[in-house]
């Protein structure tokens, strides 16, 4: 994959997971880099606010559809670009509409295993953006919509995230050789879980945020049993009365990532960067959980939750020099995991 305009598209749309690819080994980065610009356009497809919801759903429909027929319609590439990349305001998102005839480009240079990976996780996660633009359609930010049930919004997590951790398994099964005594399907499952964790935190952390475009992803069952409304948690002063209700999703969420953990530790001790790029995200979601608990103002929009730059820098130095420990990993896990659980009411 050429170093530009890729890496700076990479770079500009996600900070955060850029630290992750650029520690991944060579071998992968290409694919799994390609996979998240793919799925972050997908994304801005279905959030272009200045256009109505039934266009993004077609715009989306048609982008799916490239992953899922033989080939690359490159009049339908060009018809999305055209009709969605003067609507971008952030101009990161805008340049990967630019070249996103680039990427389908360096996708059709991929082996057709790696292409059918890239196209399952696609064709699976724009699932999620549908979800997304069907169930809050309206985007009332003074009466937020809920998902409905738990189940709905374990579905939601798996479309949007826990996907991801399917295809991050099959993909690293299929380059790493130290990898081939995996059972993939069972790797399969806990890299699902280690995806809905990271999700999870997402969730909880985007809450306020999420709540002014109309959406509640915290499903009405769990609203009704803590006695709260979506319209409630539009108030910051409501956080005390959240805080059952958020300790019983970190709860949740720290099950998903205590899979991730498992997920971790079986990647084999000499494949560094592959559990360096597992590992930060895992450390980063996990301390990010400490934050939103202990924040007062989780339900605040003008207020982002978030892990100081020190801390990721922090985690990044502590993370490498124990990389080859099982045992100092796992205490440094604890540790942190504990401190979140001795919190919990």
């Amino acid at each position: 994959m050429p170093p530009i305009p890729f890496q700076t598209i990479l770079k500009g749309v996600s900070r955060s997971f850029y630290l992750t690819l650029w520690v991944l080994p060579s071998k992968v980065r290409p694919q799994i880099g390609l996979a998240y610009l793919f799925c972050r356009a997908a994304d801005t497809i279905a959030d272009t606010s200045l256009i109505p919801e039934g266009e993004r759903l077609k715009y989306l429909e048609l982008f799916r559809e490239q992953f899922q027929c033989p080939s690359v319609s490159w009049k339908t590439v060009k018809e999305i670009q055209t009709s969605l990349r003067d609507f971008q305001k952030n101009t990161a998102e805008e340049t990967l509409l630019t070249h996103l005839d680039d990427c389908f480009q360096t996708f059709l240079t991929f082996s057709s295993e790696d292409q059918d990976r890239i196209r399952s996780l696609v064709s699976t996660l724009t699932k999620g953006m549908e979800m997304d633009l069907i169930r809050f359609p309206l985007q009332n930010a003074r009466d937020p919509f809920p998902l409905s049930i738990e189940d709905e919004m374990d579905q939601y997590t798996y479309y949007v995230a826990g996907v991801v951790g399917e295809f991050w398994t099959r993909m690293s099964v299929g380059h790493f050789q130290a990898l081939r005594n995996w059972k993939e399907d069972e790797m399969c499952k806990l890299g699902i879980r280690f995806g809905k964790g990271l999700q999870m935190t997402n969730i909880l952390k985007d809450l306020s945020k999420d709540l002014s475009k109309g959406r509640c992803y915290i499903p009405k069952t769990l609203l009704d049993r803590f006695e709260l409304k979506p319209h409630d948690l539009l108030e910051p002063s409501t956080i005390h009365q959240l805080r059952p209700l958020l300790a019983s999703l970190i709860r949740l969420t720290l099950d998903h990532l205590e899979k991730g953990w498992d997920y971790i530790m079986a990647i084999p001790k000499g494949e560094i960067r592959l559990r360096l790029a597992c590992l930060w995200p895992h450390l980063f979601a996990l301390k990010t959980i400490g934050e939103i608990y202990h924040s007062d103002k989780l339900l605040d929009p003008n207020t982002t939750v978030k892990i100081s730059h020190a801390s990721v820098y922090s985690t990044m130095f502590k993370s490498t020099l124990l990389v080859s420990s099982n045992k100092g990993l796992t205490r440094y896990y604890d540790r942190l995991r504990e401190n979140i659980v001795k919190a919990l009411p």
